[in-house]
């Protein structure tokens, strides 16, 4: 019986279910590709266990692996092996030891027809809701040409669909034996591939219903396979929420900013090194943790222990806010990370935990998830900023700027246009002193104030000043005394 299309068969793995819309049709062929090592039959046994936990029967139908290092590989996975039933066609140790050679008739002729007999009765004895061919590309050695062995495929996914079996087979693709005549047979092909920041999992085709696409990523774990959907922004939550102003807790940062940052923008603070970006962006959340909001900080370039230590150090009380689960401070370890394996942890701080802003310290380190993938490093930063805001989080991502002194940017990583506002710090050296600066570069949703105000960092906290209209080229870095005195004043000569 053919289940209807609002029904899904899962797969038994989350993430991959998420991709596929929610998992796969009835009754229909699914075709597991990608290289060896890669997985293909670890994702095979989540698939058979999750039907077996849905009390189904499963049959996996072995067509090379030896049978006992098969179920031991799965069972040290955590897969029920004596819940799933199996189909043993792997050559024997008579294939190599034996004299199986033919003179007169090929292999295809002598070995198909026992082959098949074997799996219709195999099959037909375990009538099986589930069905894996481990791998399918085995049959085609047993065959004469390539005709014959898609007219095989063909007849073999039909017998199985008419019993009603939901089909996985896996395929070995190599430059000799191409697998891409199957992408025609099967109702939809699941890749398993790998990129520079680790393996990837992708969905070219799949009949009958609308995946996610792009490239997503997945891990081998001791428990099997995790899959780490690419981020989707998914709708708006609201527009009212972007108009509510949050409060950084310093009057004159909120003077600069006319009333502070709206929640559910992305605000970017830049600076050089050492210049207090950090310490800052924590300031919002202090200010936040009092009206009991939450708020979690992914760190890609300091570790925890430093971090805590350091905001200790200027009255930030990280430890009462992380006690009261008003703040969570995650280390991030980001050539250990894929940028999807990233995005699965905001997702779960924002829709499993409520969180209400999210802090990414520091943009240059995110990159790193990418190993060098730098054309995509936009993709993924703006995937992460339309999410955050349709889901009325407010963002705030940290970028440090190479220059301590000299030529001003706003970002180093060129993503100022995903910014709602740019907050930016500066060292400036005046008089043979170091000091610092703050100013605001750019707030879409209001106006705000343009002069640059001096920034210091104390036991006590933050203290900023008054504006410095003394001083000319702050941007510089190496800004020079303005004397406004009048003329007469100065003791200027008459001309």
């Amino acid at each position: 019986m053919v289940s209807p299309l609002s029904e899904r068969a899962s797969t038994g793995i989350a993430g991959l279910d998420e991709v596929l819309s929610g998992g796969l049709i009835p009754t229909r062929s699914y075709m597991i590709r990608g290289q060896a090592g890669s997985g293909k039959t670890i994702l095979s046994f989540h698939f058979l266990q999750q039907g077996v936990d849905e009390g189904e029967t499963a049959l996996f139908v072995n067509l090379e692996e030896d049978l006992r290092d098969l179920k031991a590989n799965a069972a040290a996975l955590g897969f029920d092996t004596d819940a799933i039933e199996f189909l043993d066609l792997s050559p024997s140790a008579e294939a190599f030891v034996g004299d199986e050679s033919y003179e007169v008739f090929a292999p295809s002729e002598v070995e198909r027809e026992p082959l098949t007999e074997r799996i219709v009765e195999g099959v037909t004895a375990v009538d099986p809701d589930r069905v894996v061919v481990d791998p399918l590309t085995q049959l085609r050695f047993l065959l004469s040409d390539d005709y014959q062995f898609r007219k095989q495929v063909v007849g073999f996914m039909r017998f199985l669909k008419e019993r009603g079996a939901t089909v996985l087979f896996t395929v070995q693709n190599t430059e000799s034996l191409p697998t891409d005549d199957l992408e025609f047979i099967t109702d939809g092909t699941v890749r398993l591939d790998a990129a520079s920041y680790g393996k990837t999992v992708r969905v070219p085709k799949f009949r009958g219903s609308s995946t996610q696409g792009g490239d997503h990523a997945y891990r081998v774990t001791d428990s099997g396979i995790e899959v780490y959907p690419a981020l989707q922004p998914g709708a708006r939550r609201g527009d009212d929420v972007a108009f509510e102003q949050i409060s950084s807790g310093i009057p004159e940062v909120d003077e600069l900013l006319h009333g502070g940052i709206e929640r559910g923008t992305v605000t970017i603070v830049s600076g050089p090194t050492g210049v207090g970006k950090t310490t800052l962006s924590t300031q919002f959340m202090k200010e936040a943790a009092g009206r009991g909001e939450r708020s979690v900080i992914y760190l890609f370039e300091e570790n925890r222990q430093t971090f805590l230590a350091r905001s200790r150090a200027v009255n930030i009380p990280v430890d009462e806010m992380i006690e009261k689960g008003t703040l969570q401070v995650t280390e991030v370890e980001a050539l250990e990370r894929s940028p999807q394996e990233f995005a699965r942890m905001v997702r779960d701080e924002v829709e499993g935990e409520g969180a209400d802003i999210v802090m990414v310290d520091g943009i240059s380190g995110y990159r790193l998830t990418l190993r060098g993938e730098d054309e995509t490093m936009l993709q993924q930063m703006h995937a992460l900023g339309r999410y955050l805001k349709n889901a009325g989080v407010t963002g705030i991502f940290v970028d440090e700027t190479r220059n301590v002194t000299g030529e001003f940017r706003a970002t180093m990583e060129n993503v100022s246009y995903l910014a709602d506002n740019i907050l930016f710090l500066r060292h400036l050296e005046v008089g043979g002193e170091l000091r610092k600066a703050i100013g605001v570069l750019k707030k879409r949703t209001s106006d705000f104030e343009r002069t640059i105000r001096e920034f210091r960092i104390t036991e006590h906290g933050i203290t900023v000043g008054e504006p410095m209209s003394g001083l000319r080229g702050i941007l510089s870095g190496t800004p020079e005394v303005v004397d406004e005195r009048p003329r007469g004043a100065r003791g200027d000569c008459d001309e």
